[in-house]
């Protein structure tokens, strides 16, 4: 073993650079779950010694201990977050809301696609996309029967809108919690800075969604006035829970916010939050609710990343940037935009973002955090908006597009993508020019 062992050390940037590709490449290629692909390439990296399977190194703690590589950062707030959710989802609030505004547009077509579009964007800066799509659906299909519409245009629009709605928040979208780890950007921080131009893309969206589908808007007078009449009395089942969840989620937001007054982590703020909910759960129950999947592919992930790390292989990518660059702070920053919108709509936007997280943050120790601070919101604008390229970019695309199929309404993958490219090409182009404004003037 020790003559495998030294191989392997000889050799770590190729083979961990390896064991990497390979794991984006069953990724993309669907085949295999994602979540034991990356379980598999863990596996391979600690039996391997790539990364240390010691705590400990003489009468010292072990830098290349495998946990150390894993962000726990990370795994916590998505964990605490998902239960609160859950938690706060059961008693039928979101639902609620968006059925009260539906029943102010009137039943009119336009102000339909807007509302929904919106109050998807605005929910996805809070709650995870997939939650989001999940509660919206049935109220897009009840309304589309309604006023006798076809739902493909709404449905769109709303995988669209919880997209570019995740890009606004440190917890809208899994790429914002690892850039938010990795960078040490606050909640406040996503806030101030993504808010208006995501506000701007979605509105530029919107438009042009408006000028694709204008033709399929359209119902009569009697199926309109048929909106106001929706019974949402029932709608919330638990009016004690609704207080206990608003609550512990008002509280959990508060304390995002003043995390720069605070310095308490928003992982220990969201983990406190689910904690204090969960004393009035069934533990055993909520925790059937945790995506587990995506927790562990998380770990997975981390590990492999940080075998490749671990190697050098993100100094590597560190200085290839920089030397193709010519050391330009603009043109680094721009390729790391546009490179992370178009592939972060062929490939997993997590992995992608997971493995640039820790070169840009490498670049940071060698130039500076000023240097590198748009390089952080060119990878969060693009990793996050790229999503909306494909109807695989992202899981709440794969939601919609199955359950828009299994209520008889398919959605192809060409015409998707006809309608993403360009909603992709317009968010990058607004993105650009924001940053260059922002950052550059």
């Amino acid at each position: 073993m020790e003559h495998f062992y030294a191989f392997m050390q000889s050799h770590a940037i190729v083979i961990s650079a390896a064991i990497l590709i390979l794991a984006y490449i069953f990724i993309a290629l669907e085949k295999i779950p994602k979540v034991t692909i990356a379980l598999v390439g863990a596996a391979v990296v600690i039996f391997s010694g790539l990364v240390s399977q010691d705590k400990t190194l003489g009468t010292g703690l072990n830098e290349l201990y495998f946990i150390n590589f894993v962000d726990f950062n990370v795994i916590f707030l998505l964990v605490s977050m998902m239960i609160i959710v859950n938690i706060t989802t059961r008693c039928g609030v979101f639902k609620w809301i968006a059925i009260e505004l539906l029943k102010m547009t009137k039943g009119k077509p336009l102000f339909v696609l807007i509302v929904l579009s919106f109050f998807t964007a605005i929910v996805s800066a809070f709650l995870d996309n997939v939650t989001t799509v999940i509660l919206i659906m049935p109220i897009t299909f009840v309304v589309a029967k309604q006023l006798d519409l076809n739902p493909i245009p709404l449905l769109i629009s709303e995988i669209f809108a919880s997209n570019i709605g995740g890009t606004t928040t440190l917890i809208g979208d899994p790429p914002n919690i690892i850039i938010g780890s990795a960078a040490g950007l606050s909640f406040t921080d996503f806030l101030f800075e993504l808010t208006f131009i995501c506000l701007i893309i979605m509105i530029a969206v919107l438009a042009f969604l408006y000028l694709c589908f204008k033709k399929d808007l359209k119902t009569t007078e009697e199926k309109m006035a048929g909106i106001a009449l929706i019974d949402n009395s029932k709608t919330i089942t638990d009016f004690k829970l609704l207080k206990r969840s608003m609550i512990v989620l008002g509280l959990v937001i508060l304390g995002f916010i003043t995390h720069d007054i605070t310095h308490i982590s928003t992982s220990i703020i969201a983990f406190l939050g689910a904690s204090i909910l969960l004393l009035f759960e069934n533990p055993e129950e909520t925790f059937k609710d945790v995506e587990w999947n995506t927790i562990f592919f998380f770990i997975g992930l981390f590990i492999i990343i940080g075998a490749f790390e671990a190697a050098g292989g993100i100094q590597l990518m560190a200085d290839w940037l920089l030397n193709v660059t010519a050391g330009s702070q603009k043109i680094a920053s721009f390729v790391i935009l546009w490179a992370s919108g178009i592939l972060s709509g062929i490939i997993d936007n997590i992995p992608f973002t997971a493995t640039m997280a820790p070169m840009i943050h490498a670049i940071e120790l060698e130039k500076g955090r000023e240097f590198v601070l748009p390089m952080w919101w060119c990878l969060s604008l693009g990793a996050c908006l790229g999503g909306n390229l494909t109807i695989i970019g992202a899981a709440a695309n794969v939601i919609v597009s199955e359950n828009a199929a299994k209520n008889g309404h398919p959605i192809q993958f060409l015409k998707f993508m006809k309608y993403g490219v360009c909603v992709v090409f317009i968010s990058l182009t607004l993105s650009s020019i924001y940053i260059w404004i922002r950052h550059f003037i």
